[in-house]
Formats: structure tokens, sequence, C-alpha cells
């Protein structure tokens, strides 16, 4: 059976993934930590669109994670026809303050399961000449941003990694295409354990729903896209950072949210 596999569905975006797929009759393989949340999810969308829908509860962190979601699919008969690489998380602070596990881990989500599952699904997608992989980056990606150095450089390496690989596989009938989001209405921010004045900060160049990220982003797919910004203000600004210095910029958004982090700390 044909299944659409959306890592990080729980919540977000890849939660709107599988309702908008859902309803345009994907059977899906959801995959995220709260099993509770995917069990109910699965059953509403079973319910109400009258497909399959199946779950894995996996911490994608965990050592050799991708081995075993893809194991479980290939033991189950399940043809991973489309892959959503949604899950992921940031950070957000002076990087010699912040906790080193918790950015490896990041980096290990972001980065090394995302490649992982890419490279696991894209053998069998080969083999069928039939695929679409969207790996989910971020406006991030375009410039290095202080203060948030990690989680910039993970999305960076989605963004160039996808780009590469998708004109590797054009011959092959495979689409694959970076989505890059900017702020969006989602838990993003509060995961990160980013302050009020400084989420504040980062929302005022504009915010998007979900909603409007992934219709970007089938969009993009069906034109055959290597990458797409959703959002014109968020197209305009990663496109005119290009022609900006990267110290320059570094500059600003250091000069913007330095205070508020300097803050922080004299309140400690």
């Amino acid at each position: 059976m044909k299944v659409t596999l959306i890592t990080g569905a729980s919540s977000g975006i890849g939660e709107v993934f599988a309702r908008r797929l859902a309803q345009e009759k994907h059977n899906l393989v959801l995959v995220a930590r709260s099993e509770k949340k995917l069990a109910q999810l699965c059953d509403e969308l079973m319910f109400k669109h009258k497909i399959e829908a199946h779950y894995v509860a996996l911490d994608l962190i965990d050592f050799e994670a991708d081995s075993r979601l893809f194991n479980v699919t290939e033991k189950h008969g399940l043809e991973v026809d489309w892959l959503i690489n949604n899950a992921g998380f940031g950070s957000m602070g002076d990087f010699a303050r912040l906790d080193i596990e918790t950015e490896l881990e990041m980096i290990g989500l972001n980065v090394m399961a995302l490649v992982g599952l890419t490279h696991r699904y894209l053998q069998n997608m080969r083999e069928r000449q039939s695929g679409t992989i969207i790996n989910v980056a971020s406006t991030a990606s375009f410039q290095p941003v202080p203060f948030m150095a990690t989680y910039a450089a993970t999305k960076a390496f989605v963004r160039s990694f996808s780009e590469a690989i998708a004109e590797e596989n054009r011959p092959f009938n495979i689409t694959i295409t970076a989505l890059c989001p900017g702020p969006i209405e989602t838990n993003f921010f509060d995961a990160a354990g980013v302050q009020a004045d400084v989420k504040e900060a980062f929302l005022k160049k504009g915010i998007q729903t979900p909603e409007a990220v992934v219709e970007a982003a089938l969009k993009a797919v069906e034109r055959g896209k290597p990458s797409v910004i959703s959002g014109w203000t968020n197209y305009l600004t990663a496109r005119l950072g290009n022609l900006v210095p990267n110290s320059l910029i570094t500059r600003a958004v250091g000069g913007v949210l330095r205070p508020k982090f300097e803050e922080r700390k004299q309140i400690k």
C-alpha cells in the first residue's frame, strides 16, 4: 500500500500536512513522540476521509531511530511514496551558555535523522522511478543567525542538501523540495524556550499560518521546484539578504537580540 510518511506529525506543520493530504486521499504513516496525539489524529482522519492511517510513536533523536522506522514500514508492506521530513526543533541564546547536549540533539534530529530517512526511502523510490520528498528547512537557512546559531546552521544544511539531491534524482522522476517557512503560528518559539520579548522581535516581520506554508509546499512539489520560500515577505527578505554581506546581517541581528539576552543575564 502506498503511503505518505510524515515526521513531527502531532502538531504544527506536520499535523497540517497530515490533514491536507488526508483530504486528498493519501494513506498516512504519522511519526512523533506523542502516541496519544498520533492515535487520536489517525482515528479522526480515517473516520473523516476514509483512508488508512497508521502511526509510529518514536523519538527520532534516539540512536538508529531512522533505521527502526524504516524497518517497521518495510515489515508491514508500506510503500512510502511521499516522505515529509518535518520533525525538528530549535534553540535560542548565547551559544556558549546553551546546553551542549540539547544543541547536539538538535543536530541529530534536524540533520542526521533527516539524512538517514531520506537515504533509506530514496532507494525504493529510485527502483520505482517515482516519489516525493519534502524536507522542512527555514528562511533562517539563508544567512547566519546570531543567538540561533545551531538552528540556522542545521537548516542551511537541509536546504543545501535537498537542492543538491533534487538534481541528482531528477532523472528518476523523483521530486525533492526544501520548504523554507518563516515565522509560523505554531509552538516553535515556546518549545525552544524563547521569552516573549524575543519572540516578539522575530514576529514583527510577519507571521504565516501552517496552512499557508503547506499550500506553498504542495504547489512547489506540483511544479517540481527544488526549494520554495513560503510568503512574499519571507521571499523578499531572504533574497535581499543574498545581496548583503553576512557580516552586516549578523551585526544587525546581533544588535537587536544581544540586549535582550544581556538583560536576562542581569536579572538572573
